[in-house]
C-alpha cells in the first residue's frame, strides 16, 4: 500500500514537470524580459526584491507566471525570484502537532461520549501539499476530526475504554492513506481523553462495587471451607488420643494467661481428678 501511494504521488509530480516543460509562451517570454530588464535598470536596489532567504525546515515553490518552476521546491538558503512574474510559497516541513477538539460521540451500543485526541504529521512534498490542495493544515485538522468520530462510532464503549491503542492505530492507517496525495504523513495518533457522562460513571462505580463484594463473599466462603476441613483432620487426630484434648486444653489456657495479664477462672476436667483420687484411695 505504501508503494502504490508513492506511485501516485510520483505520477503526480511527474505531471507537473511535464506542465512545466510545455513552457510559457510568448507572451510569458515577453514579459520575463521585461520583467528581467526592470530589475537589471533598479539594480543593486531590486537585488533587496530578488533575493529571498528559505531556513533549513523549509522549501518554497516558486510560482512563475503561474507554473511551478522547474517542476521541485527549491531551499534551503538563497533563492532567486523576478519581482513582477514570480511568486512563492514557504512550506514548513517540521513535525507539526494540534489536538483534536472534544468531539461528542454515540458508541456502537448508544453511549454518549466526549473524545478528544492528538495527531502529529509533517509534510514530505512541498508542491503535493501546495498544488494538491488549498489549506493543507485546514483540511488535516477537519479529516481527523471527521475521521476520530466516524471510527468510534463503530466501537462500543469497553472496546473504547480497552483498546485505546489499536483504535488510534487505525486512525492513524486511515489518516495516513487519505493525506498522502496531499505531500502529508501522520506519524502518530494518540487517544488522550475519554469522559463519561456522571450517570455511566456511577452506574460503572456501582457495578464494580457489586463485584468486589460478590468475589469477597466467594473468598470468603473458600477460607470457611477450608478451615472446616482442617478442623475435621484435627478432631480425628484428637480422637484418637484422650490425652491430646487435654494438652490441647491446657496449651490454650497458657496461652491466654500470656496475652491477658489478669486471673483467670477455668473448670478442671473430671479426667484429671479421677487420677487424684485414685491415688488416695490406694494410700
Amino acid at each position: 500500500m505504501e508503494a502504490e501511494r508513492a506511485k501516485k504521488v510520483k505520477q503526480s509530480e511527474e505531471h507537473l514537470i511535464e506542465a512545466v516543460k510545455e513552457g510559457i509562451g510568448v507572451c510569458g517570454w515577453i514579459l520575463l524580459i521585461m520583467s528581467g530588464l526592470l530589475v537589471f535598470i533598479t539594480f543593486p536596489i531590486s537585488v533587496w526584491f530578488c533575493i529571498k532567504v528559505v531556513k533549513e525546515y523549509e522549501r518554497a515553490v516558486v510560482f512563475r507566471l503561474g507554473r511551478i518552476v522547474s517542476g521541485k521546491a527549491r531551499g534551503p538558503g538563497l533563492i532567486l525570484i523576478l519581482p513582477c512574474t514570480d511568486t512563492f510559497v514557504k512550506v514548513d516541513l517540521r513535525t507539526i502537532s494540534f489536538a483534536i477538539p472534544a468531539q461528542e460521540i454515540l458508541t456502537k451500543d448508544s453511549v454518549t461520549v466526549h473524545v478528544d485526541g492528538v495527531v502529529f504529521y509533517n509534510i514530505f512534498s512541498a508542491i503535493s501539499a501546495v498544488a494538491n490542495i488549498s489549506n493543507v493544515y485546514m483540511a488535516t485538522h477537519q479529516l481527523a476530526q471527521t475521521t476520530l468520530r466516524n471510527v468510534l462510532g463503530t466501537q462500543n464503549l469497553s472496546n473504547i475504554l480497552s483498546n485505546r491503542e489499536e483504535i488510534a492505530h487505525s486512525i492513524q492507517s486511515i489518516l495516513a492513506q487519505a493525506t498522502h496525495d496531499w505531500g502529508v504523513k501522520v506519524d502518530r495518533v494518540e487517544i488522550r481523553d475519554v469522559r463519561l457522562p456522571m450517570q455511566m460513571q456511577r452506574a460503572m462505580a456501582a457495578e464494580a462495587e457489586a463485584t468486589r463484594e460478590a468475589r469477597a463473599k466467594v473468598i470468603s466462603a473458600e477460607g470457611e471451607m477450608n478451615a472446616s476441613r482442617a478442623l475435621k483432620e484435627a478432631s480425628l487426630v484428637i480422637s484418637e488420643s484422650p490425652a491430646a484434648l487435654q494438652l490441647r486444653y491446657l496449651q490454650t489456657l497458657a496461652t491466654v494467661a500470656t496475652e491477658n495479664n489478669s486471673t483467670i477462672i477455668f473448670p478442671l476436667p473430671i479426667d484429671m481428678l479421677q487420677g487424684f483420687a485414685h491415688a488416695r484411695k490406694q494410700a
